[in-house]
């Protein structure tokens, strides 16, 4: 048993998090990280148990394009600063995993800029991938190299070369024996050589007991890269997308497929990093159609098998964005004092400290206890886990469902009500956009298993009214013919684009040779000999525009 499998995790930004610069100056330190040691406090107060923080290295910009691996970058402060805070949260018991970015540097990285200095001299020149003194780039130096994304700002590292094994290698070391890191969350994993992951586990498991590598992987077989060899977990991006989508279109067999899905493609030891927003896609409460879907979501978010992630300030609620030449509006500053009556007010808040409770005194049943669906339907949805049984109901109504269950009692964690089942079958009845955990109670006592009395109500985060979409500017709201508008016109677009992916030839060549509309096309027509392509299958394509990440997720059908 790894700290890992029972962990809660909290993600920051910290660059935006701490009002850093958006640009490097590279002057002198300023001890910003020193600004998040009191959300310490907040992290553990809401049941977290775990912080995955980045980027954090000298860089750029965002973080993303590192120039030093084994500097804190100096808008955040001094290694020292880091240190002191990871021992901070250490002391609190809150496991830390910092970002790896391994699969390219910034262009003011040592490697790079000898390439610059000395071309086709440079004992460097063979670090990134495919350097041509040939051709050229966006930055005129009179070479090209492979990038990410086709961002030329981030020079894409040769993972084949020993030396670049070796010195990621000491990177991992270093960041172990002068922070005390107890994991690494690693960027763009799904474009990552899968020989150097290898060599990454082989160092994680050398440099610290249960030291934890989770990859960033948006699409394919997450069991290509979660596995005893290469990496622990991966990130599961195919349920961030069905819990918010499963909402919105009021679908609950989108989830409940994703889930059995992911459960057999992976070994049962392995559980993936669950989230619903994070520094790359939009907050939650912005994505939801019906901002009270909040709640279902989150339950859904700390029982489904898996490891469950919230990203900084969506615990109060806010909105972000994403904007098409910047994430800024995803990572803000935030002022903690400012939310100091959050805990008591603020419904979202609340919801998330109960359900850091719940899985604090059920860990048994959340993270080890088997998945069995109960009852499914579009708008309802109950499963247990392990003893409890956990139910949400994603309609504008009360809704009642009946589920089959082993105990004489059951009470509700978050709300508190009692129920006794009839004939095995126990009635459950959930206010619109509503959800309920309820754990068995045991036969002599009027009390929960496992549990003392405070957790039998752990906090009533009963939604407040109205549980209907905010107005717009115009007083009404997305309902009657408008809904039907919209549904009209989603429906005219997702027609549009399954005709043009259609059109699309699929030549007989290497993936790494077609461009993104024909792997586009190659992953539908794979799917679809799998079986029915969704509505949600065929947005996932549309929305992935990454050739590298479309080869890998082409390459991961069997």
């Amino acid at each position: 048993m790894a700290w890992y499998d029972e962990a809660v995790f909290y993600h920051i930004y910290p660059l935006g998090l701490s009002g850093a610069p958006k640009k490097n100056d590279y002057g002198e330190p300023v001890h910003r990280l020193n600004k998040l040691l009191p959300w310490i406090d907040h992290i553990k107060r809401l049941g977290f148990t775990a912080l995955y923080i980045g980027p954090l290295f000298q860089s750029v910009g965002h973080g993303y394009e590192t120039t030093d691996y084994r500097t804190l970058d100096c808008r955040l402060g001094t290694n020292e600063d880091l240190s002191a805070f990871v021992r901070a949260c250490h002391a609190a018991g809150i496991r830390v995993v910092f970002d790896g970015v391994f699969n390219h540097t910034g262009r003011d990285f040592f490697a790079f800029q000898d390439i610059r200095a000395n071309r086709e001299a440079s004992r460097y020149r063979d670090w990134y991938c495919n350097v041509n003194f040939w051709g050229n780039n966006e930055y005129n130096d009179g070479f090209s190299y492979d990038n990410w994304g086709g961002y030329d700002l981030l020079a894409k590292l040769n993972q084949r070369n020993p030396e670049v094994r070796d010195y990621i290698c000491d990177v991992i070391r270093f960041w172990v024996s002068e922070f005390d890191v107890d994991g690494i969350r690693l960027d763009a994993a799904d474009v990552l050589d899968f020989d150097f992951m290898k060599v990454l586990r082989q160092t994680a498991d050398a440099v610290k007991p249960d030291f934890w590598l989770m990859g960033e992987v948006i699409h394919g077989d997450y069991a290509r890269w979660a596995n005893g060899d290469t990496l622990h977990s991966v990130t599961d991006y195919a349920l961030h997308k069905g819990l918010f989508s499963g909402h919105n279109d009021h679908n609950y067999f989108e989830i409940a497929h994703t889930v059995r899905r992911t459960q057999g493609m992976l070994s049962p030891n392995i559980k993936l990093y669950n989230f619903v927003d994070n520094h790359d896609v939009e907050r939650i409460a912005t994505k939801l159609n019906n901002k009270a879907h909040y709640l279902p979501v989150h339950i859904l978010l700390y029982t489904l098998p898996g490891i469950p992630s919230a990203y900084y300030g969506s615990e109060f609620g806010i909105e972000g964005r994403k904007e098409r030449y910047s994430d800024d509006s995803l990572r803000p500053c935030i002022d903690l004092d400012e939310h100091a009556d959050d805990y008591e007010e603020n419904p979202c808040t609340r919801l998330i400290a109960a359900l850091g409770k719940v899985h604090d005194v059920y860990r048994n049943d959340l993270v080890w206890g088997d998945y069995r669906e109960l009852c499914l339907t579009t708008e309802q949805f109950a499963f247990a886990r392990g003893g409890l049984v956990v139910a949400v109901n994603n309609a504008d109504h009360e809704a009642t469902m009946s589920v089959d269950v082993p105990a004489a009692s059951y009470v509700g964690l978050l709300g508190g009500s009692r129920l006794t089942p009839t004939d095995g079958h126990l009635s459950i009845t959930l206010p619109a956009c509503g959800g309920e955990v309820y754990a068995p109670v045991n036969g002599e006592s009027d009390e929960p298993h496992e549990s003392d009395e405070a957790s039998a109500h752990l906090h009533d985060v009963r939604w407040p009214a109205p549980l209907t979409p905010a107005p717009k500017e115009d007083g009404k709201t997305e309902s009657g013919s408008e809904s039907q508008w919209a549904a009209g016109a989603q429906a005219e677009r997702k027609a549009k684009d399954s005709a043009r992916v259609a059109a699309v030839d699929v030549p007989s060549i290497p993936y790494e040779d077609m461009s993104v509309e024909q792997l586009q096309a190659a992953i539908l027509a794979k799917m679809a000999a799998n079986g029915p392509v969704t509505d949600q299958m065929e947005r996932d394509v549309a929305n992935n525009v990454w050739h590298d990440s479309l080869v890998n997720w082409v390459k991961s059908f069997r």
